[in-house]
């Protein structure tokens, strides 16, 4: 079975695009020209099918694939502590492993988020997450994708997202939603 199916979206990159191989997490650069499949498309960011293998394309470089990219974040100037959570927790859920098409949130990888006051009525989110496995190729390049969507948020000056492994991830850990999806309910 292939890593695309008939529902995969052909593609041809209209310029170089910076690229991570998945699972292994090694940067590479697909040129302009090149052919392949979107296999998914979720938080703003893709994963495409191209020679065999799988690569994630950030949503920044979504005009290589000829898409648009994501909208920017906005936030009510009066807007407090409980305004900023509820836009953390939703840009969380636009983090999604290339693979699963499940975001971290439902996939019980985020164990903890708070938010911190720094001066000048800027903050700073600490997330603390973990892996489906620890010896994930993608884990620093999930732990990038959701410090850089934190700080997309406006007041947020920065976020500081620490992997751990203690508690090890486990499946039951998962929102039912995530284990209906994954048919494990």
């Amino acid at each position: 079975m292939g890593a695309y199916s008939q529902t995969s979206e052909p593609i041809c990159f209209e310029r170089d695009c910076a690229a991570v191989m998945v699972p292994q997490g090694d940067n590479v650069t697909l040129p302009a020209g090149q052919v392949g499949y979107i296999t998914q498309a979720l938080g703003g960011s893709f994963t495409v099918y191209v020679d065999g293998n799988l690569f994630r394309i950030a949503g920044g470089d979504a005009d290589a694939l000829g898409k648009d990219a994501p909208i920017a974040l906005t936030l009510a100037d009066n807007a407090g502590d409980e305004d900023v959570e509820k836009l953390v927790w939703a840009q969380l859920r636009t983090c999604f492993d290339p693979e699963i098409p499940i975001n971290i949130v439902e996939l019980g990888l985020v164990y903890d988020c708070d938010l911190e006051h720094l001066d000048g009525g800027r903050r700073r989110v600490n997330v603390r997450m973990t892996l489906t496995a620890p010896g994930c190729g993608m884990g620093e390049i999930l732990v990038d994708d959701v410090r850089t969507k934190l700080e997309m948020i406006p007041t947020v000056a920065e976020a500081d997202v620490n992997l751990v492994f203690d508690p090890p991830w486990n499946q039951t850990m998962m929102s039912d939603a995530a284990r209906l999806e994954t048919g494990m309910l």
